[in-house]
């Protein structure tokens, strides 16, 4: 009698191939099993907890469901949050339309750039009206947090990466001592962060006596109340009196803004340098031979091919300033009021100091989906300008 393999071969082929990829993909789901987890329960976990925390009124203990109404005490008022968002949609609109107009004929790439400056403007205007609502009626302190983060995040940035290149660019030259000077310039990087920003605000104190002071007087300029001084940095150097974002950063937040550039942008160093060792030399002989000079080499050569790099970095660096709050609670002072307490500071006191859990989980709710929402805003506008060769 034929067996069942006689009679019907293909069968048991299939059944053997489907058991071999079953084994396959068992194996391949038990190798990512231990990132898998380690994702869920410390990443996904949290949010989804905190989302859950911020619905309720949490004070130590668990108290009774209030819905949205932690939310409505950020916002203050919905109108001015559905104008703000309207105004945001307006200034992606604007954008759309530049870049439109490039792609289009000669006779319409003005008209839609002035009909795209026209919607910037509206933009603006609209989404000045929500913002000044919500301030009227939702959570000063926290709104106003959220600005002092973007003044840190865009004085932060990019100033460390465009010295992180540059001095990646010179440390890539034939040079003596550079792995010297690679452990030094990484060396703020590895360095304790509250450590640092104890010195950092030794250095910076109000006093006469202080080091940043001292080296003032050898230009023959008066001190500074540095980390201690709540007034903006434009009425302090220019004597400019403005009011609200227009005034920018203050004194205390421009210096903290230093410590962050001192930080980090020796971290970018590194990763430029790595960077720099994926372009091919013959680039750079081909640019020599054309008759680039130095500058031109690195504007036309260094610069489009580290775009990758950089995008990544900007990414990580943005989302980071976003997050920071050990050196700047370290380096805030009772004197420069809340010129220096960014999001993270700000949801830290609610909780800690407030022990108001529930209302700290719905602001950290809102700072994360502003970080998600800048984040795959970035990653729209700056992915397209990436040149990946």
């Amino acid at each position: 009698m034929a067996s069942t393999a006689d009679v019907n071969p293909k069968i048991t082929k299939r059944n053997v191939f489907s058991l071999r990829a079953l084994q396959e993909n068992l194996t391949g789901y038990a190798f990512v099993a231990p990132a898998v987890i380690i994702i869920l329960v410390f990443g996904l976990f949290p949010i989804v907890y905190s989302l859950y925390m911020s619905l309720f009124n949490w004070r130590i203990r668990k108290g009774d469901f209030t819905g949205l109404v932690n939310y409505t005490k950020i916002f203050g008022d919905w109108g001015g949050f559905a104008i703000f968002i309207g105004g945001l949609g307006l200034l992606g609109l604007a954008y759309w339309l530049w870049t439109r107009a490039f792609k289009s004929s000669s006779n319409l790439i003005r008209i839609m750039q002035i009909i795209a400056a026209i919607v910037l403007i509206v933009a603006g205007t609209i989404m000045s009206m929500g913002w000044g609502k919500m301030i009227a009626a939702g959570d000063e302190d926290f709104l106003n947090s959220l600005i002092i983060t973007i003044f840190y995040a865009v004085g932060t940035v990019p100033l460390q990466l465009g010295i992180g290149m540059v001095f990646a660019y010179l440390l890539y030259q034939k040079i003596h001592g550079k792995e010297v000077f690679r452990m030094i310039y990484f060396l703020p990087y590895v360095t304790p962060v509250v450590t640092t920003a104890v010195v950092f605000r030794t250095i910076f104190s109000s006093r006469e006596t202080s080091l940043a002071n001292i080296l003032l007087s050898w230009f023959n300029a008066g001190p500074l109340k540095w980390l201690f001084e709540p007034k903006a940095m434009s009425e302090v150097f220019l004597g400019l009196k403005l009011d609200g974002i227009a005034a920018g950063p203050s004194l205390a937040l421009g210096t903290i803004i230093l410590f962050g550039i001192w930080s980090f942008f020796g971290y970018n160093t590194v990763i430029f340098l790595a960077g720099l060792g994926g372009i091919p030399k013959e680039l750079y002989e081909a640019a020599e031979i054309d008759g680039a000079n130095g500058w031109n080499a690195f504007k036309n050569v260094t610069i489009p091919l580290l775009s990758p790099v950089s995008f990544y970095l900007f990414l990580v660096s943005f989302i980071g300033t976003f997050k920071a709050f050990n050196h700047l609670y370290v380096m805030a002072t009772p004197n420069a009021q809340n010129t220096v307490v960014t999001a993270s500071v700000q949801i830290f006191d609610v909780f800690y100091a407030q022990n108001n859990f529930g209302y700290a989980a719905s602001q950290s709710i809102v700072l994360f989906l502003i970080i998600l929402g800048l984040t795959l805003a970035q990653n729209k506008f700056l992915g397209e300008r990436v040149f990946y060769g």
